[in-house]
């Protein structure tokens, strides 16, 4: 069913305060990964306060939906999804990335509460959420596993792999995501290794897919409730996304992959982003 228009403007607004939140930790972190965070808020918004079912106060509900981050390096946009939904406190989004805080610079699945899978090299998402959806069809369980993926991360032939046993068991309850922004940590990914034809190469593999705008959280949640109808394969939703949206000197730029946040930079971010609070 088609979002609301009051629930879309409580998305977007999630989503606005969120990016506000990230550019802050970030700063404070001086490291992280603000362009693939950025360009991934959207879509793990959408995720975890419209389509998953799951339990806070219980991350180890047995019939809970998985969410994998094989794009480990987006962890801050996830953190602050999780610190939201109260899986740990807020407060703890201030000490990212320090020493002895759960809250690694990737995803740890041993420290910290809704993290279903320690990822950060990348490829190893896909395989691991392929066998969460087979134990879920061996056991008879009805969730659902959501891997992100980066399209870098897809340059892995590990990838490739994992996709065609996912086609081979007709694992039609893994959704996998595309975080589709076109660059990567030293480029884009037409200049460091280019994809091609992506829908058809996933098509290829046995995938159905749906491609969407990674920023309309309407299009996203439509996308992924018509993944859940298909029906004997797995299903990619194709999301095209903008490297470090939402911050202009930062969108499309590979340079922020990675690159720490200076004391101008977080000024100019900041009223870019002012009003999102």
């Amino acid at each position: 069913m088609p979002l609301k228009e009051d629930r879309k403007a409580q998305l977007r607004g999630l989503c606005a305060r969120f990016r506000n939140t990230l550019i802050d930790i970030l700063y404070k972190a001086q490291s992280g990964h603000p362009g693939g965070s950025l360009s991934a808020t959207e879509i793990i918004t959408t995720l975890y306060f419209e389509k998953m079912k799951i339990d806070p106060k219980n991350p180890k509900w047995e019939d809970r939906d998985r969410f994998i981050l094989g794009k480990g390096h987006g962890a801050p946009m996830l953190y602050i999804n999780l610190a939201e939904k109260g899986y740990f406190p807020a407060e703890d989004l201030q000490r990212l990335r320090q020493f002895g805080c759960h809250l690694q610079g990737h995803p740890c699945a041993k420290d910290t509460p809704g993290v279903e899978l320690s990822t950060g090299p990348l490829g190893l998402g896909l395989g691991a959420g392929a066998g969460m959806a087979l134990g879920a069809k061996a056991q008879k369980k009805d969730f659902y596993t959501y891997v992100l993926m980066g399209d870098g991360e897809i340059q892995e032939g590990v990838i490739w792999e994992a996709a065609m046993s996912a086609s081979k068991f007709r694992l039609d309850n893994l959704i996998g995501i595309l975080d589709y922004n076109g660059v990567q940590l030293d480029g884009t990914v037409d200049q460091i290794m280019p994809l091609g034809d992506v829908k058809a190469k996933w098509e290829a593999f046995g995938w159905k897919t749906i491609e969407v705008d990674g920023h309309d959280v309407g299009a996203i949640s439509e996308a992924i409730d018509t993944a859940k109808t298909i029906k004997g394969s797995p299903v990619i939703i194709i999301a095209k996304t903008v490297k470090g949206k939402g911050v202009s000197f930062m969108e499309g730029k590979n340079g922020w992959h990675g690159k720490a946040i200076g004391p101008d930079d977080y000024k100019a971010a900041k009223a870019e982003l002012a009003g999102g609070k």
